[in-house]
């Protein structure tokens, strides 16, 4: 057996022992593992709090985290709410009971003419999250939607159904954002994709980070507020995480971009730990303690993100990856390439590539995430084959030279995992294939080649990188290893370091990506720009300046 395999193999038994983590392992377990053990047994919604709290005696305004939908289809649109009057508390300031919450779906925003309302049950052991599946809807419609406790109603959000399977929409334009760090900056593009005129938005992850959050929020340097102490830790427990999400989702520019558009997520590692591979984590934490943690993550990132009843996690597992149709235009892939992955080759750096890495046996995805993103890409009738998923895809030496270093954390230290890929669209007649990505807190435009070993070799598929909403701070157009990249990868049509977002209009001819930057984030109120606009046709895949 080889060291892949054995690993992978440990890690599943492990992952079974974190679901099935019982009462007398909680008895036996100490420190950290013990509180991650509690906070990851709540018993299901409904099971532990019979009591019901009138929602006229919510005293407070619940609704401080806004409202989101997500994961439009055909039929059916997605929303969702927390309920949450004191969101830097514990328990959001709600006691442990139960909430009906009443929700209205309306053609119009003054809702005059509404199509669906119900009610839902905001449970406790959920953090009073409500997730909605409105279905039987007309397709490729536009919506508003509200909810209602007592006395108190949300801020109207807008989404939108997909186009029918067999729909001819002749274009779509979408958005994609990535890595957005509270303490590094304001979320400033968000107020400005909040008026963009788009269709549906793709967050390629790091959606929030565990590291520390000082009480002046890091680089924002407050004056007017003091943060508590709750946030000056690193994540670790449910409710560590559960806090996280109410600092990051009380940003009033997150909160309109999720009112103003569906969303599409899928995560990186920062929600859970830097750089975690599958079931290993960054440091030396014993495994069994990590899937605890895990398990701890993944349940606060369901109960705060427009995800459907299919993706709510089993312990330290969770069924991310799915796929989404837009009409005949364009079917998207949407990529889990943390939670299965191998160990980073060589640490989780840049380094040398080498045996290690190149082993075929290692895989970003999983085998059996593998299948099912092959096997969809054959039975695809799509103009466009969209890939959103996390970390750059495409080869990115370094510096020129025999002597260049690749990052192990990126599609670089699972050469034989890409290669599959793109071997299986091939096979697959994939004409039009994009890949979205994120993570670098860069913006990049990159052709991917069939052979990154030879510059001539055919072009295959577009990659669009989306930089940071606000990581690593104001940045600069010009980075200082600008030059090295550039000259290194004769691939990379465009590289800049500014924050931002970046929008992509698919059509039946064209696909056009605008680079949205801002220059600041570390102060409020920077304007937009676009830094650069891209082309690609289709049946001949490659970027060129529009």
């Amino acid at each position: 057996m080889n060291r892949v395999q054995d690993v992978h193999e440990h890690s599943e038994e492990l992952r079974a022992a974190a679901r099935h983590l019982g009462r007398r392992r909680f008895l036996t377990a100490t420190g950290a593992a013990a509180a991650l053990a509690f906070a990851t047994q709540l018993p299901v919604a409904g099971s532990a709090a019979a009591a019901e709290l009138d929602g006229r005696r919510v005293s407070e305004e619940p609704f401080t985290l806004g409202v989101a939908s997500g994961d439009p289809l055909p039929g059916s649109v997605l929303l969702w709410t927390r309920l949450a009057p004191r969101p830097f508390e514990p328990g959001g300031g709600l006691p442990a009971e139960r909430v009906s919450v009443h929700w209205e779906l309306a053609r119009d925003e003054r809702f005059t003419r509404t199509v669906r309302r119900g009610r839902a049950t905001a449970h406790p052991e959920f953090s009073h999250a409500v997730h909605v599946e409105v279905e039987h809807l007309e397709s490729d419609r536009e919506f508003f939607y509200r909810f209602r406790v007592g006395d108190w109603t949300s801020p109207v959000g807008r989404t939108r159904t997909a186009p029918a399977p067999w729909a001819r929409n002749a274009g779509l334009k979408l958005a994609a954002v990535s890595c957005q760090a509270y303490h590094d900056g304001y979320f400033t593009a968000y107020r400005h994709l909040a008026r963009e005129d788009v269709d549906v938005v793709f967050h390629l992850g790091d959606y929030l980070y565990e590291y520390a959050v000082n009480a002046t929020g890091g680089a924002r340097a407050y004056t007017d507020r003091t943060l508590p102490a709750v946030f000056d830790r690193e994540t670790l427990t449910l409710d560590d995480y559960r806090l996280r999400y109410g600092l990051y989702k009380s940003d009033p520019d997150l909160r309109a971009a999720h009112a103003a558009h569906p969303f599409v997520v899928t995560w990186d590692d920062h929600e859970t730990e830097n750089n975690y591979a599958g079931g290993t984590p960054e440091n030396s934490v014993p495994p069994e303690e990590f899937l605890l943690r895990r398990a701890a993550a993944y349940r606060a990132y369901w109960e705060h993100q427009p995800l459907r009843t299919s993706q709510r996690p089993q312990g330290p597992d969770m069924r991310l990856y799915r796929r989404l149709r837009f009409g005949r235009l364009a079917q998207f892939d949407i990529l889990d390439t943390r939670q299965y992955r191998s160990d980073q080759a060589y640490g989780d750096g840049w380094q040398v590539p080498g045996p290690e890495s190149e082993n075929p046996a290692r895989t970003m995805t999983g085998a059996a995430q593998e299948r099912w993103l092959l096997d969809g890409w054959r039975e695809s009738r799509s103009r466009w084959n969209v890939l959103p998923q996390q970390v750059v895809f495409a080869e990115r030496r370094d510096r020129a030279g025999a002597d260049f270093k690749l990052s192990m954390d990126s599609w670089d230290g699972y050469p034989a995992s890409r290669q599959r890929l793109l071997a299986g669209a091939e096979a697959a007649g994939v004409e039009n294939l994009m890949v979205l990505t994120g993570d670098v807190h860069v913006g990049y435009g990159l052709d991917i080649k069939a052979d990154f070993r030879d510059p001539a070799s055919r072009t295959v598929g577009t990659e669009i990188v989306a930089t940071s909403i606000s990581s690593g701070k104001d940045g600069a157009d010009r980075p200082s290893n600008y030059d090295k990249l550039m000259q290194a990868n004769p691939h990379l049509r465009f590289f800049n370091g500014r924050r931002g977002y970046v929008t992509v209009a698919l059509g039946e001819e064209t696909a056009r990506a605008d680079f949205r930057t801002v220059p600041y984030v570390t102060t409020q109120g920077a304007p937009v720009t676009t830094a650069a606009s891209f082309v690609t046709e289709a049946g001949d895949p490659g970027l060129t300046p529009a």
